[in-house]
């Protein structure tokens, strides 16, 4: 069974110009089995339901509340690739209702447990949000820490350009699991980003304990969000502005 987990860890991004520009802070983030949501219901975490932490399916997928299962199943087989394995995502969870998840990943497994394909779901501080299905084009499993590759066709971050592309890489067998995007534009590599969190089972205890040691998580996300941004403009760094949301579309080459 494909129970959910609670991650401990840190997120990094480190920007290499034309100013250098890095950080590290802490992190704790959930892994939910997307065929069976309510596993993960407890007396502190809830799903579709107001509680200390939750998790409410309108924050991914078509974000209309619908069920997230039968969207992400036509999402693959529209590609031709599996939907009957586990389909895993892990994103941050709502702490007092509130969220906000820059990028969450949907882990999809064919029935014999490989990973067949990762779905990155992006969301920028503008209220856009942008999907990135990733596989191989023979169908073929992904293999741990492959790279995947996608052209960038999303704005993020308004001190980046929408040009160049994304590198992926998930290092799924690790102890202390890991995904990397880092970004490049005309010029080379530009943006290095990483999330890593070392697993602990699912327990009213354990999700208690990360509350306490980060009850303000989204608010520290925000926070630091434009904190950086902030800087990145003391730095000089150029602003580009804000751009229009566009809908999922395939972007793995």
């Amino acid at each position: 069974m494909n129970n959910p987990l609670l991650f401990l860890g840190h997120v990094m991004h480190r920007r290499l110009r034309p100013a250098v520009n890095a950080f590290v802070y802490p992190v704790f983030y959930v892994q939910l089995p997307v065929r069976d949501l309510a596993l993960a219901n407890c007396p502190i975490f809830s799903v579709d339901r107001a509680n200390l932490l939750s998790f409410r399916q309108k924050d991914h997928g078509p974000r209309d509340g619908s069920p997230l299962l039968p969207w992400i199943q036509a999402q693959l087989r529209r590609h031709g690739l599996p939907d009957d394995g586990e389909i895993t995502l892990q994103c941050f969870p709502r702490v007092f209702g509130f969220v906000f998840n820059p990028v969450s990943f949907w882990f999809c497994r064919n029935n014999e447990g490989a990973l067949i394909a990762v779905l990155a779901e992006v969301n920028n501080t503008f209220g856009g949000y942008y999907s990135y299905l990733l596989y191989n084009a023979d169908r073929s499993p992904l293999q741990d820490g492959q790279e995947l590759r996608a052209i960038k066709d999303f704005h993020v971050s308004p001190f980046n350009e929408i040009e160049g592309g994304y590198r992926f890489r998930f290092h799924l067998d690790r102890a202390v699991p890991l995904a990397r995007i880092d970004y490049d534009d005309a010029d080379g590599e530009l943006l290095l980003t990483s999330i890593s969190g070392k697993p602990r089972a699912w327990s009213m205890a354990a999700l208690l304990g990360a509350f306490l040691k980060m009850p303000f998580l989204t608010a520290g996300v925000m926070f630091r969000i434009h904190w950086q941004a902030l800087k990145l403009w003391l730095k000089g760094v150029p602003f580009r502005g804000a751009h229009v949301p566009q809908p999922l579309r395939d972007s793995t080459k």
